[in-house]
């Protein structure tokens, strides 16, 4: 009996040790990844004379001066502004093509189609350093630059061999008894693709468009070249143009870093479910 009691102490030591070694592993690694957001958060609302001391490493007074400066008194509420517009018009349009070009290489009969998906993600392959000049020209020729347009499309063009990708894997794991039904009932590719297809891809086309979206909000390379003005500068190129003449604004970069980081966050978190299937869909077999 005592023997028996013995080893059920055990097992539950045991089962404890395990507990809380994965509790520590899931705690660090959450600090870890967490850690610059919560440190940009301290920093954020320390006072300025805090900023340059350690100790204290939380601040003994909040302050919201920080964020009062970036909010009304410098250009990000602009530059927030021309991130959304040019993030939301690159997804629209890379998720539009995109779909388009996915389906056909997923279901048409099409010759060659390993070969024009991989000339198509070789596109993106190429480091925009290496093609930033000759869009520079480009788009001063066309009289685009310093325009959210001209932002808006590279961001387009370079996102969406990533999408073409995703959304040609995703519309391969949907039943292709789907397309054969939908044409015999006399149903042409668009329509079998618009009414059936399109509702049932919803996962994947949320996953895909998170992801451009988030691209194009934190892409800065393409952003300053592009653009010279605060009336068509991004956020992260209006961070990184801070004032500083004597002395670099730390808690005013952070509390714009946050503000910048707001949206995203929210999109993840409200398109969770959508992202969570459309990451999943496909990888258990029934």
């Amino acid at each position: 009996m005592s023997e028996a009691m013995d080893g059920r102490r055990h097992d539950k030591v045991r089962t404890l040790r395990q507990i809380s070694l994965k509790v520590g592993i899931v705690l660090s690694v959450g600090l870890f990844c967490l850690g610059p957001i919560l440190w940009q958060a301290v920093t954020s609302v320390k006072l300025d004379q805090d900023l340059v001391r350690i100790p204290p490493i939380f601040p003994e007074q909040l302050t919201l001066s920080h964020y009062e400066r970036v909010l009304f008194g410098s250009p990000i509420a602009q530059s927030l502004m021309n991130s959304l517009v040019v993030a939301a018009s690159a997804t629209v349009i890379s998720i539009v093509v995109g779909t388009f070009c996915a389906f056909a290489l997923a279901r048409l009969p099409i010759a060659g189609k390993p070969i024009i998906l991989g000339l198509v993600l070789s596109t993106s392959m190429f480091p925009p350093i290496a093609v930033i000049s000759p869009l520079y020209l480009l788009m001063r020729e066309l009289g685009l630059r310093d325009t959210l347009m001209a932002v808006g499309l590279t961001h387009a063009v370079y996102s969406l061999p990533l999408a073409v990708w995703l959304l040609t894997s995703f519309f391969r794991q949907l039943p292709a008894e789907l397309y054969y039904a939908a044409r015999v009932d006399g149903c042409t590719p668009l329509r079998a693709l618009l009414t059936i297809f399109f509702p049932l891809a919803r996962p994947g086309l949320a996953v895909a468009a998170l992801l451009v979206f988030i691209y194009s909000w934190n892409e800065f390379m393409f952003a300053l070249t592009l653009t010279a003005s605060d009336s068509a500068r991004t956020a992260p190129v209006a961070i990184a143009l801070f004032p500083g003449l004597y002395e670099i604004p730390w808690g005013d970069i952070a509390a714009a870093s946050l503000v910048v980081t707001l949206p995203v966050g929210a999109l993840a978190i409200l398109f969770q479910r959508h992202i969570v299937a459309g990451l999943t869909a496909g990888s258990v077999k029934g």
